[in-house]
């Protein structure tokens, strides 16, 4: 009876493969609606949206609030662009990332592969870190970083993003380099490798997949951080995050939401290019670790 109506069924499947594309299709259609409306808005005048043409295509593209988003052109007697800000964010979310990273590997590779006592409560430690807020550090933290003379600076907001996202990217290792069998850094041991030629040669290669997926959260986490930027630092030496609400709150005497809708693109693009150029390694690298965790 089941292959009576092979054909039938061929349909059945058809038409049910469709529908499922054709509801995904869907979805993909609304989360993309709002990128869709931002870009829309930012390449249009003033004088457009003002009409009330706030939700379509712009008739003529205009680049203008580009310009003045990024620092190139005013409106009226204002002057502001994100360009300086743009660049405290990268000189940041760089040395973050990346001493975050390695410092995390390191503790992941002591943790399992260098037993010692008091391994495991001082990762269940690290471990309670990653369930603290913000904002429960926050006093702490720049009390601190007060006292190293490192408050208001780009160096702090390093300091602070690599402390915090430690605990992140231990966890991330940690849990990798369980799966690896103890008996090749004992093959090793035998071989008369040491500490740091074991990690670079045997137990980092493999592990690019977690690497990625390390870098690619804390680079996340970086470059979006709101409450960080604007606690810790001033001046300056604002990320772009916080410079974009300074950008939006400008007085200008009417509201230029071409502008505001410009410069939040330019402050999510970094984060957007990162995921649609990795996004694949991201995917591989939590499916790698899934399957030796």
């Amino acid at each position: 009876m089941r292959n009576a109506y092979p054909h039938r069924a061929g349909i059945l499947r058809r038409l049910w493969t469709g529908l499922a594309v054709a509801v995904l299709v869907l979805f993909a259609l609304y989360d993309l609606a709002p990128l869709v409306v931002m870009v829309s808005t930012s390449l249009k005048s003033a004088d457009e949206i003002r009409s009330g043409a706030l939700l379509s295509l712009p008739d003529e593209i205009d680049t203008g609030a580009w310009a003045y988003a990024w620092g190139t052109a005013c409106i009226g007697a204002t002057c502001r662009g994100l360009a300086p800000y743009f660049v405290n964010s990268v000189a940041i979310a760089v040395p973050a990332v990346a001493i975050s990273s390695v410092l995390g590997a390191l503790n992941g590779y002591a943790l399992t592969k260098w037993r010692f006592r008091g391994a495991d409560l001082i990762f269940a430690l690290m471990l309670f870190g990653t369930f603290l807020p913000y904002q429960a550090i926050l006093l702490p933290l720049a009390q601190t970083l007060g006292a190293l003379g490192l408050g208001g600076t780009r160096g702090g907001l390093i300091v602070a993003h690599t402390a915090y996202g430690l605990t992140f990217t231990t966890l991330f290792f940690r849990n990798y380099f369980v799966g690896i069998s103890d008996d090749v850094v004992k093959a090793a041991l035998l071989d008369g490798a040491g500490f740091f030629r074991i990690f670079g040669e045997i137990l980092l290669p493999p592990a690019i997949p977690i690497l990625a997926v390390t870098v690619i959260w804390q680079f996340t986490q970086v470059w979006n951080d709101f409450l960080f930027g604007s606690a810790l630092t001033w001046g300056e030496s604002l990320p772009v995050t916080v410079a974009l609400i300074n950008l939006v709150n400008v007085t200008t005497g009417l509201k230029h939401y071409n502008v505001d809708m410009a410069g939040a693109i330019i402050t999510g693009l970094p984060t957007l290019v990162v995921y649609v150029l990795a996004g694949k390694y991201f995917i591989r690298g939590l499916i790698a670790g899934a399957v030796k965790g």
